[in-house]
């Protein structure tokens, strides 16, 4: 009897495919990773994080992005969101003392509630718990159609985006000198857009290519979701205030189902799928605009680490030293104030 097939996802499955490092030397700052405490939704932690980040590329920092981790279960309800913020500034903390030469937790884009009147003492809070790491907020747009087709789905009301209060928060998280990060789907790209026109001051960065979504009624029509995208997210670019994390496409709810297969892609077939939507972002938003993200470990369930930016480095090497150096580290360094 054959042994079965590993679970996508895990060591086993992923090092399937183990490849010789593109550049090593490259400087790469990861800005989009999550973290879960032990018994959480994901077992990622600081020592699967340094596992991956040390598993070759030259990565030199990274930002956390909230994914409901580690909140607060007591206290005041609109400060409990400060709880993922003091449990990843504590990870920080942890990552330095035990791994001294692994790349750092060096930005955490939290959470908050941008309607709540309250959201100056919320940012406040963060700043405080943060270590001098807090540099944003992500309180996503994403609305899922098919919520039971959803690995993650998400609930966020219809409009979420023109709420004068929701709009206001935006406002204010610029006027502090914080960033806005979305996460949503790609028939929403269109509100992300207003949703930057109302906020001219704010930087909005636009996580995961607005998630092009082939699963459930979308299945098998990656295609035809490529040509609205492109002109919906040329339209997002048209918006200065705007950047774009390059990354995300391997989740499966992308519709790619590498989850599905025997064996995780290499980096040769992770450009052959995905290089159009690659070069299409940054033919709109120019290198100055784009970074490069991992979106670990949800990515994980399809591709690794050392994978993932094999291919990037691959895909980016057409491109000038000078366009590669901000895709790769200087883009997300400018925008989330790294040193």
């Amino acid at each position: 009897m054959a042994a079965p097939r590993p679970t996508s996802g895990t060591p086993e499955w992923l090092d399937q495919i183990r490849e010789p490092i593109f550049d090593p030397v490259r400087p790469i700052v990861d800005p989009h990773h999550h973290l879960w405490p032990k018994g959480g939704a994901l077992p990622y932690g600081v020592d699967e994080l340094v596992a991956d980040t040390t598993s070759g590329h030259n990565v030199r920092a990274t930002v956390f992005v909230e994914c409901g981790a580690g909140y607060r279960t007591e206290g005041p309800e609109h400060l409990r969101c400060v709880g993922e913020t003091e449990f990843v500034a504590a990870a920080a903390v942890d990552l330095t003392s035990r791994y001294a030469d692994a790349p750092a937790i060096d930005g955490i884009v939290a959470s908050a509630d941008l309607t709540d009147s309250r959201l100056d003492e919320i940012l406040d809070a963060h700043e405080a718990a943060g270590g001098g790491r807090f540099r944003g907020i992500r309180d996503a747009l994403a609305r899922s159609v098919e919520p039971d087709v959803h690995t993650i789905p998400s609930f966020n009301a219809e409009g979420k985006h023109a709420d004068a209060y929701f709009q206001h928060g935006v406002r204010r998280l610029g006027e502090r000198g914080l960033t806005y990060d979305s996460w949503h789907y790609h028939w929403q790209l269109g509100e992300f857009a207003a949703l930057a026109d109302a906020a001219p001051d704010t930087t909005l960065v636009l996580n995961h290519f607005g998630t092009p979504c082939a699963i459930g009624r979308f299945a098998g029509q990656l295609d035809a979701i490529f040509e609205t995208w492109r002109l919906s997210l040329a339209a997002v670019a048209e918006r200065p205030n705007t950047v774009i994390k390059l990354g995300g496409l391997a989740m499966p709810d992308n519709g790619f189902g590498y989850h599905e297969r025997g064996r995780p892609p290499s980096s040769d077939e992770l450009l052959d799928d995905q290089r159009r939507w690659y070069e299409h972002a940054i033919e709109c938003f120019s290198p100055e605009r784009c970074m490069f993200e991992s979106n670990f470990p949800i990515d994980r369930f399809s591709v690794s680490y050392h994978v993932y930016w094999n291919a990037m480095q691959k895909l980016a090497s057409q491109y000038s030293n000078a366009d590669q150096s901000a895709m790769f580290a200087g883009t997300a360094q400018q925008i989330y104030s790294l040193d």
